[in-house]
């Protein structure tokens, strides 16, 4: 099934002189799916050399090419267009910005929500919580160019050096554990009111349907926000905050360091919650709170309590638990494989806008890769994250030329090569791996530069 639908993914790849490029992967990247949205969305485009179906294409490649840049993505397009045999276009990058620009931002949300979405609903039931979908939630940041624009939309993060020289902003993202798919994404300043970790994952209410479980740390294990995700029929595997503390003297006994227990609705409203929403909380929780103990060398915690709204011991047991919320590190691998493989934690658009839809390509680019992991996954019957992300991202750039020129019938041959090739490079077996937060390359001897280049270029003159 999955390598049925991988095929007819990349054989959208393929074009005939009388149409326009097909996009690849998905068919929610088709040329006709992106018109339709379009006029959906009453964006309208001339016929250009840029059509938004190939400004898509192209941006898409931008994105995966280990270069990033503007003249690769250009001087990819004008080799496509002449392998096709179309007239050339120009070599300069201002067109294809331009084309970039007028590409809406809600158009990339929508197609990274349904790629995510067609992902986590194809998954197998045996790749979910007691069939049940589970979905980790995590913040991270990204940093940018130092322009007026940006700083003036992101702002400058303080730290214990002071201001720092660039932008940065503030991004919590929902992931599928089964498939490791983006989901969701708000994004938001660094600095400012509403500009928390909490307040963006407030925003991300709709991410969240009946009978999902969300798998997050201890920051988001708050009484309100638990509270508001179960009137939505959501329940809630996390870390105890600090805050609070749990004593197994008292609530139902379930098991050794295993208990229900009643958490009392706070007695302040916070600010950022209406009276009318504070007071349609439930007077009171019943909470799970499950204390396990790691006895792992190397490992930072030594106990840790769990919290979780999932209260029958039968069907999800104490081991279980614990077992599931140690997969909450997946998320950590998750935005490491977005961020460092695929380069995205340092973005290179120069205003605003640009960054907010480069960061929501990177996320479309990221679920098609994991397209392909799935696919392998699910072909020879292994686990997805057992799978070298990475290794898709290579194999991707180097067939990328085979794959565009090869003729329809060739195409299956390719992919199965592609499919065959992937199953081979599997992540190493290192269970309860750790390693010392150190680095082991010193930076060069240079002083940080903390003004703009144009002003630091004043003081060496």
């Amino acid at each position: 099934m999955w390598q049925g639908r991988f095929f007819r993914r990349l054989a959208e790849l393929k074009s005939r002189w009388d149409r326009e490029p097909s996009l690849p992967f998905s068919d929610v990247l088709s040329g006709e799916r992106i018109t339709a949205l379009l006029r959906e969305l009453k964006v309208f485009y001339r016929d250009r050399v840029y059509p938004p179906w190939a400004t898509l294409w192209i941006f898409l490649w931008q994105v995966l090419s280990a270069d990033h840049g503007c003249v690769e993505a250009v001087s990819r397009w004008l080799a496509f267009r002449a392998a096709r045999g179309l007239p050339p276009c120009s070599t300069d990058t201002s067109s294809y910005c331009q084309a970039r620009k007028r590409l809406p931002l809600v158009l990339l949300a929508r197609l990274v929500r349904e790629t995510g979405h067609d992902l986590q609903q194809q998954a197998p039931a045996t790749w979910r919580l007691a069939g049940r979908p589970v979905k980790l939630v995590d913040g991270s940041t990204v940093s940018m160019p130092d322009t007026p624009d940006n700083v003036a939309a992101f702002g400058k993060p303080r730290n214990q050096h002071g201001v720092s020289p660039f932008p940065v902003a503030r991004l919590v993202t929902v992931l599928c554990l089964a498939t490791g798919a983006a989901l969701d994404l708000a994004l938001a300043p660094c600095r400012g009111k509403r500009t928390g970790e909490l307040s963006l994952f407030r925003r991300l209410k709709d991410a969240f349907q009946p009978n999902d479980v969300v798998l997050a740390d201890r920051f988001y294990c708050t009484y309100c926000d638990i509270a508001r995700l179960q009137a939505q029929g959501v329940d809630v595997v996390m870390r105890q905050h600090t805050h609070r503390k749990s004593d197994f003297r008292r609530g139902l006994r379930l098991g050794q360091d295993d208990h229900l227990v009643r958490w009392q609705r706070p007695t302040s409203r916070p600010s950022w919650m209406s009276r009318r929403a504070f007071a349609a909380l439930p007077a009171y929780l019943e909470m799970r709170e499950v204390r396990v103990q790691v006895a792992i060398p190397g490992f930072r915690v030594k106990s840790l309590v769990v919290v979780t709204t999932l209260t029958d011991p039968q069907q999800f047991s104490r081991p279980g638990l614990a077992e599931l919320y140690r997969q909450r590190w997946q998320a950590e691998l998750d935005l490491r494989s977005i961020k460092t493989v695929m380069q995205m934690d340092v973005l290179r658009c120069k205003s605003a806008e640009m960054v907010r839809k480069e960061v929501w390509m990177h996320l479309l680019a990221y679920n098609l890769l994991r397209s392909m992991l799935c696919a392998t996954a699910a072909e020879h019957e292994m686990p997805v994250r057992t799978i070298s992300f990475k290794a898709s991202l290579q194999l991707l750039n180097a067939f990328y030329h085979s794959l565009v020129i090869s003729d329809p019938e060739e195409l299956e041959g390719l992919c199965t090569i592609i499919l065959r090739a992937l199953r081979e490079h599997r992540v190493g077996h290192r269970p309860n791996r750790y390693e010392p937060r150190k680095r082991k390359r010193p930076p060069k001897p240079y002083p940080e530069m903390k003004l703009p280049r144009e002003e630091e270029r004043k003081l060496c003159a």
